[in-house]
């Protein structure tokens, strides 16, 4: 994967309400605090950041948008209100050499939940990376997390299977519905 297309990938994206801004170290101040909340972990794998610096850390390392091998763009951008410049959460892909995006993750913290801000976070990096040549996303959520699978059919993506067995949540496995948006 060329570092110049992962890059490009990650531009910022404006929406009617949000800015969608590459994900940088310098973002992790304003989100350790709200990442401290259990309610973002009762559907995701995530492990919630053990300190402000080890979230700098990390968010530092994927400031290059490559994965560690270098074969996948990883894109991820911090999501923030337009009026306020407010912190709301990250949207993230993974995309391979065969501009499949493989993974579209997203969460958000839940002060701004039930606002329509996650549909259009995800609708509008959907189709920024449909623009940019993606022919094919994939993203999963754990079955029975009904507003993350309503947030995937609003944004155009389409129910395909349950995938048995495909994550783990506070250690144990658990059952993943697949959505599918293709062009």
């Amino acid at each position: 994967m060329q570092f110049d297309f992962a890059r490009q990938l990650c531009r910022p994206i404006q929406t009617s309400r949000l800015l969608l801004t590459p994900l940088m170290g310098s973002h992790a101040d304003a989100a350790f605090g709200p990442m401290q909340d259990d309610a973002i972990y009762e559907w995701i794998s995530m492990n919630k950041p053990r300190t402000v610096e080890s979230l700098r850390a990390n968010w530092t390392r994927l400031e290059s948008r490559l994965s560690i091998d270098g074969d996948n763009a990883w894109p991820v951008w911090a999501i923030m209100t337009r009026s306020d410049g407010a912190l709301v959460g990250e949207v993230d892909a993974d995309v391979d050499d065969k501009l499949v995006c493989t993974n579209l993750g997203y969460y958000l913290f839940p002060d701004f939940w039930g606002q329509g801000y996650a549909t259009e976070a995800v609708s509008a990096i959907a189709d920024h990376l449909v623009h940019q040549g993606i022919h094919r996303l994939v993203a999963t959520v754990t079955v029975g997390n009904h507003a993350s699978a309503k947030v995937l059919k609003k944004a155009g993506f389409s129910f395909t299977c349950i995938l048995s067995d495909n994550d783990t949540l506070r250690g144990e496995p658990v059952d993943d519905e697949e959505y599918v948006r293709t062009v």
